[in-house]
């Protein structure tokens, strides 16, 4: 048995080995980051978790490289989304030893756990990651032209907001840019309460907005939803003519 087979396959006994200790390194990645991050922490602690950390991100490496080199088109798997999550998940590590005074980028390590995906689509989820993939695909089109209706939607809140209460709150509301978080959070329906109107056009004008970002919140929902019913319409499509096809030859 080759080492392609182990890496790229999970067909076979060793394959499944092989993405189960990815999983486990992961989780063991995660719960370790998680565990650094307490502020109390002992310091032998702290030396072992350093030590856990060193080890796995040198697992992650090696197995980084056994796939670039079992791929066969290398270069289309490091320009992968999974490549990139790959490289992602490795990258922070090396640049602070290079860089120790640079910004901390450990959080971009959590992003190793979307690796559990790719995991779960070899192993045993295959069929719903497929039929997921295929319910975004046929909502992408509807998907473009709600982001640039919401994006409209943010300019036109942003202005009116500003239009508003620029002169009851000019610190608050000094410009369009300015308004622009406040948009955002009564869009997505948040409203973290930093900044609210306080005039009677004002007012109003934020009831029509929260009506507004109710749909907002609600459409991306529904647009997957009716991809997924596509998608499971298409596997009940496919299965039917692979039946047909199948007592046509037996006939």
């Amino acid at each position: 048995m080759d080492i392609r087979s182990i890496v790229q396959d999970s067909d076979t006994a060793a394959g499944r080995l092989f993405d189960k200790c990815v999983l486990l390194l992961i989780l063991a990645s995660l719960v370790s980051l998680s565990l650094s991050t307490i502020p109390d922490l002992p310091p032998p602690w702290r030396t072992i978790l350093a030590t856990v950390e060193t080890v796995i991100i040198v697992l992650f490496t090696i197995e980084y490289a056994l796939r670039i080199w079992t791929a066969e088109d290398r270069w289309g798997y490091v320009r992968s989304f999974y490549g990139v999550v790959d490289l992602l998940a490795v990258v922070p590590f090396f640049l602070t030893l290079v860089w120790p005074a640079m910004i901390d980028l450990r959080p971009i390590r959590g992003l190793r756990l979307l690796r559990v995906f790719r995991v779960f689509r070899v192993v045993q989820y295959n069929t719903a990651m497929a039929r997921l993939g295929t319910a975004v695909r046929h909502a992408r089109d509807e998907a473009l032209v709600f982001l640039f209706a919401t994006l409209v939607l943010l300019y036109i809140a942003a202005m009116g907001i500003h239009y508003f209460e620029y002169e009851a709150q000019p610190e608050k509301f000094k410009s369009a840019f300015h308004s622009l978080w406040w948009a955002v959070v009564t869009l997505t329906t948040v409203g973290y309460g930093d900044a609210y109107p306080i005039t009677l056009g004002g007012r109003i004008f934020t009831f029509l907005v929260l009506i507004c970002g109710m749909g907002i919140v609600a459409v991306p929902a529904g647009l997957i939803a009716s991809g997924l019913t596509r998608a499971l319409e298409d596997e009940r499509a496919a299965r039917e003519s692979e039946r047909d096809a199948e007592s046509g030859t037996t006939t």
